[in-house]
């Protein structure tokens, strides 16, 4: 046995030995000394939601001065389909000008995160969210994160039930230590510990699940690793395909890893869903890799031992077998700007808030705007997973009155940005993220100006192409996916990914290696000007670059860095 604990990771002790995600975090937060924590406790904080950053704009300049960096907190939520009240949303914002950086950044993933959090304040904080019903239980660490789902539950009961499920999901896969009460909330310990599903050393690496009701896949669901298709008959949600082993992440220089999209392994009624997701998570616990990290991920254990074998082992944990998939059909994977007419009669209308960043510009008062219409509006409020803004429930007669807020703040109901701003995303990336090796929020907005000029010239302003940009290849706004993608090199440097499709089905395969903006413009404009020529009627860009051979399609995961060249 001694032999074999020898091959963990670190992460694995760290985990082991930590009384239940407790560590030594209370005698962290409470040293007045440093910003920081210790690095375990780093490790485990992600468990309660928290990463530990610097911000790297500071750092020589701090270092120079003799100074530790400047420590900071990022918190994230969960936030089980996105779906928060008119007085929560007013909570978090009073909370992000108190606690944090004063602004709020909704993720991929469908929640809120916090930046600029200083160790004093990360308690305060994140027992006033509790205080609202909000937690962030589980939104980082190797365990379940925050479920996803199409966002709008009140267009029709189908999409009640899913967003019902997803809280269902969420809620039975939360780990179960009283520590997060007694650190956060000062309750105390529970007498007796376990985790009925994850065991004392909890997941492998992270695990996520979506939920989308065709022909919507703004949820990406393929980019999970259990990804669970809504099947709907006469209006009704009868039960999920369930796909297995999606995920974003690789490493620069490593064939080894690489994004894979979800594989559809047969069906489950509705009732059984919960029990699905509990089964499979059981048998990445059990079967996952915890020797190698960048190996850890479900993906790779669906592809060494075989989706079929995979499903064989579910099959034997359920009560009842999957039964064989059923048809469906996904028509794209980005969100529905503007108005829509529930079948309550009742209205909804999604905002475009460009790379999820809430905040008061020079220029362009989001915050300020948002906190207005939020405080004419009782209904709910969603986060999409492409890091926009649902109100959803608006009576009629109280129309007219959003609207007016929303004409007052030139808040972007879809008719002021360009198609394909509002097709696009992108990650944190710097001042703030350690991983990050280039600009992805600060600096797709620009390069968008540019590919705009490029596509008004091409005759193809009202058409949206899917751009993802993140500044590392960790795929935290999902690149992979993107018609044109984007992860950061170095500096000013890109890799150039092409030929994903507009559905969220195909991934992309890289194209150019390390440019970039000039080099970007000059591979893209032509590309563009040929797309605008030569489509045939209704083909996206993804598809087109694909059909005339501009780049080679992505098969499955492993296939990624085959033909890597373009075609």
């Amino acid at each position: 046995m001694a032999d074999e604990q020898t091959k963990l990771s670190d992460v694995e002790y760290i985990k082991a030995r930590s009384n239940y995600l407790r560590g030594t975090i209370m005698e962290g937060l409470s040293d007045p000394v440093t910003g920081a924590i210790s690095a375990d406790d780093a490790q485990l904080t992600k468990y309660h939601g928290a990463y530990i950053q610097d911000d790297r704009d500071l750092r020589s300049e701090r270092k120079q001065q003799k100074l530790e960096p400047h420590y900071q907190f990022l918190l994230r939520l969960r936030l089980p389909a996105g779906v928060l009240s008119s007085d929560q949303w007013l909570k978090l914002d009073e909370f992000a000008h108190e606690y944090a950086n004063g602004t709020l950044r909704l993720t991929t993933r469908q929640t809120f995160q916090y930046h600029g959090v200083l160790k004093k304040d990360l308690k305060p904080l994140i027992a006033g969210c509790c205080g609202i019903g909000i937690d962030s239980i589980g939104a980082c660490g190797d365990v379940n994160r925050n479920v996803v789902a199409n966002t709008n539950p009140y267009e029709s009961r189908a999409h009640q039930a899913v967003h019902d499920y997803s809280r269902l999901i969420s809620e039975h896969l939360l780990w179960k230590s009283s520590a997060y009460e007694q650190i956060w909330l000062d309750r105390p310990a529970a007498e007796q510990e376990e985790e009925p599903v994850y065991g004392s050393t909890y997941l492998p690496r992270k695990f996520k699940i979506a939920v989308a009701i065709p022909p919507l896949n703004d949820a990406d669901v393929f980019a999970n690793d259990i990804g669970l298709i809504a099947i709907v008959e006469a209006g009704e949600l009868q039960g999920f395909n369930v796909a297995i082993g999606g995920g974003m992440g690789a490493t620069y220089g490593d064939e080894a890893t690489y994004p894979r999209l979800g594989t559809v392994i047969g069906y489950c009624p509705a009732e059984q869903a919960v029990e699905v997701c509990e089964k499979i998570i059981t048998v990445q616990r059990d079967l996952g890799d915890r020797t190698e990290r960048k190996h850890a991920r479900f993906k790779y254990t669906v592809d060494d031992h075989g989706a079929d074998g995979i499903r064989a082992e579910v099959d034997k944990r359920l009560s009842a077998a999957l039964e064989p998939a059923r048809p469906y059909h996904f028509d794209h994977n980005g969100d529905r700007y503007g108005w829509t007419e529930g079948e309550d009669g009742n209205h909804h209308l999604t905002l475009f808030v460009e790379n999820g960043r809430v905040a008061d510009f020079p220029d362009y008062k989001l915050m300020t705007g948002l906190r207005e219409l939020v405080k004419l509006h009782d209904g709910d409020i969603r986060v999409t997973c492409n890091q926009n803004l649902v109100f959803a429930n608006i009576p009629p007669a109280r129309r007219e009155a959003i609207e007016a807020v929303v004409a007052h703040y030139q808040l972007d109901d879809g008719s002021r940005g360009s198609a394909l701003r509002r097709a696009s995303m992108s990650c944190v990336a710097f001042p703030t993220c350690g991983l990050a090796m280039a600009e992805a929020e600060r600096y797709l907005p620009t390069l968008i100006d540019k590919l705009d000029k490029i596509m008004r010239e091409a005759g193809l302003e009202d058409d949206p192409i899917v751009i993802r940009m993140t500044g590392c290849p960790n795929g935290c706004a999902r690149p992979y996916l993107g018609e044109i993608g984007f992860t950061g090199k170095a500096p000013g440097k890109y890799n150039l990914y092409l030929g994903a499709s507009f559905s969220g089905e195909r991934l992309n395969k890289l194209y150019r290696e390390n440019i970039g903006e000039d080099e970007i413009l000059a591979e893209l404009a032509p590309m563009i000007h040929r797309y605008a020529e030569q489509r045939e009627p209704g083909e996206r860009f993804g598809d087109f670059v694909v059909r005339v051979g501009i780049i080679k399609p992505t098969l499955e995961g492993r296939d990624f860095h085959v033909d890597a060249e373009p075609a």
